[in-house]
């Protein structure tokens, strides 16, 4: 299973005036972490959206559990993957450790989505390559 790991250092500007992190900087790393785990398996989002005519990949859900604070200064060490994976849609989790002790889970839940042929709407779900499956599933063990 292919595992992005990555390191935030918390700025000033992420913090609110308790001097925590403001807890809406967890869902944009999310986005980060989740854009970097599928340029680490071969399919960066602004080439693969082009090259599979596609809208992206929106949320359908998301949500954090917080364990306990972090700050101006402190690093955390993020470890993203896809665990879960069903015909149109797929899950994200991401864990965020502080000095080695998990500070704050996340997860979202995505839709592959291609512009509606119809055009009543934007766009619609579509069945997920497996191909783009595979790029995540292989040996245990393999990181980004």
């Amino acid at each position: 299973m292919l595992v992005g790991r990555h390191s935030i250092e918390v700025g000033w500007g992420d913090c609110d005036p308790a001097r925590i992190v403001f807890f809406p900087r967890y869902f944009e790393w999310f986005e980060l972490c989740t854009t970097a785990l599928f340029r680490a398996a071969g399919l960066p989002f602004h080439e693969m959206f082009a090259e599979r005519n596609m809208v992206g990949v929106p949320l359908l859900d998301v949500g954090a559990r917080f364990h306990f604070g972090s700050g101006y200064g402190h690093v955390l060490d993020v470890e993203t993957r896809v665990v879960e994976w069903k015909s149109k849609t797929f899950r994200v989790e991401h864990r965020f450790f502080r000095d080695g002790e998990l500070a704050v889970e996340g997860h979202e839940v995505r839709v592959w989505a291609v512009p509606d042929p119809s055009g009543e709407k934007p766009m619609r779900a579509a069945p997920i390559p497996q191909d783009v499956i595979a790029r995540f599933t292989g040996p245990a063990g393999e990181t980004a």
